[in-house]
């Protein structure tokens, strides 16, 4: 088995850097955000001691890679290369924003752009899914910026507020992987 190396990713305007259980509150604070809940179909609640645990345990994980979204000197939000499946060279992607001052900015597209480079270029991945809600086109604007793919949906895969939402599945491959796009 490989084992996902993690070092700190450094960009224009965000760094990303490995979380860990110290994190936790943060963490925590952003888990439950409203807006973020929403735009991730996300109906649990965990309490901090969970969210420590989970931290505690991703930080020697082999099979994935979670950092912070530092902008500003403040940690925002997090991107997640999970599942990683390393005999087919495939892995799982989760991007999250938590403070409404850090959407809108560039922050998400650059902080993918740089995990992914991380994930097609270090870890030799050579594919790399998502699941997108209808109703975060901004989302998919970005992920299409940065090369995915529509696969499929799951069509009414999340009841929220009542209302049933698709899910979209997207995906990047390693051979249309071109890189980090501009940001901005």
């Amino acid at each position: 088995m490989t084992r996902a190396t993690k070092p700190v990713l450094t960009g224009r305007a965000v760094t990303l850097r490995p979380l860990t259980r110290l994190d936790a509150p943060a963490i925590h604070a952003g888990l439950e955000e409203p807006e973020s809940r929403r735009l991730t179909g996300t109906h649990a609640r965990h309490t901090l001691a969970q969210v420590e645990a989970h931290y505690a345990r991703a930080e020697t994980a082999t099979n994935r890679c979670d950092y912070g979204i530092i902008a500003g000197g403040a940690l925002i939000g997090e991107a997640v290369l999970n599942g990683i499946d390393w005999p087919n060279k495939a892995a799982s992607f989760r991007i999250v924003i938590w403070q409404a001052t850090g959407r809108d900015r560039g922050y998400g597209t650059e902080a993918a752009a740089l995990l992914l480079r991380h994930g097609f270029e270090a870890l030799g991945l050579n594919r790399v899914e998502l699941e997108v809600y209808a109703f975060n086109p901004r989302a998919r604007r970005v992920y299409e910026k940065l090369g995915f793919r529509l696969e499929g949906t799951r069509r009414e895969a999340l009841i929220w507020d009542g209302e049933a939402v698709d899910a979209h599945i997207m995906s990047l491959l390693k051979r249309e992987y071109s890189g980090t796009p501009t940001v901005g």
